[in-house]
């Protein structure tokens, strides 16, 4: 069963589709060139995977570098430099739920080593946060910083800045232990690269992304599971309040 709230294309634009199979895990991927005219592609790759719905689960699992360098072997390193703790204040700014819950927020750093095609190495500042709705979905989201923020990157030799102009994964359950997924990336590897070039790195990236989470969430429905001991710590987490820096529980 495969339920979506399609990401509709905006107005004087038309997804063009790449591939289709229901018969795969990624069973759609989609793009519109030249997005907002900032020059790569605007791609979207629809999924659905078996295991429980978590947002933060899943942005531990694309963040994480062991995990990750199973389907990106030039990541070599992803940390979140800056996270803000106080969720109850970042909600207030967001509107009191207009946009869901904010359960995670803060500013992260991306490295990548030298691609075996010839691409140097490359560094990112991502704004990310995970917004979980009340028919159990969530959205994690990023945008990249501008150039003014460099002082917050780390110390250390500067490389080229790529950038992920929009970057989003919906999450929608679709059981008590399925979900789909909508990815959407729009990534400008930065310096002279054409983008015709790097568009299908993006897509075979993502795709394997989606390889290495179908046996990972499906083991997470057996009991025992590193998902399952997870979960059951988590639902501990978000019944207490001892580790919240809240504005709104103060006497």
């Amino acid at each position: 069963m495969i339920v979506f709230v399609y990401l509709a294309a905006p107005d004087g634009y038309k997804w063009k589709k790449i591939e289709s199979s229901k018969r795969k895990t990624v069973h759609q991927i989609d793009k519109i060139d030249n997005f907002q005219n900032l020059g790569p592609p605007i791609l979207r790759w629809r999924a659905s995977l078996q295991g429980p719905l978590h947002g933060l689960l899943f942005a531990n699992f694309i963040m994480s570098v062991d995990k990750r360098q199973k389907w990106d072997p030039q990541i070599e390193n992803v940390v979140e430099l800056y996270p803000v703790y106080d969720m109850d204040s970042a909600n207030i700014a967001m509107g009191f739920g207009k946009y869901g819950d904010c359960s995670k927020l803060g500013v992260g750093y991306t490295k990548t080593k030298a691609h075996p095609i010839g691409i140097s190495p490359r560094e990112q500042l991502t704004l990310c946060g995970i917004q979980n709705f009340d028919d159990g979905s969530s959205l994690i989201w990023g945008t990249e910083m501008e150039e003014w923020h460099d002082h917050l990157l780390p110390e250390g030799e500067r490389l080229t800045r790529a950038k992920s102009h929009l970057f989003s994964i919906a999450l929608v359950p679709t059981g008590d232990n399925s979900f789909d997924a909508e990815y959407i990336l729009q990534l400008d590897f930065g310096g002279n690269l054409p983008h015709w070039m790097t568009a299908p790195i993006v897509i075979q990236s993502v795709k394997d992304m989606f390889g290495v989470a179908e046996p990972y969430f499906k083991a997470g429905t057996k009991e025992g599971s590193e998902i399952d001991q997870y979960m059951k710590e988590e639902k501990i987490r978000e019944e207490s309040f001892e580790d919240r820096n809240s504005i709104l529980f103060t006497p």
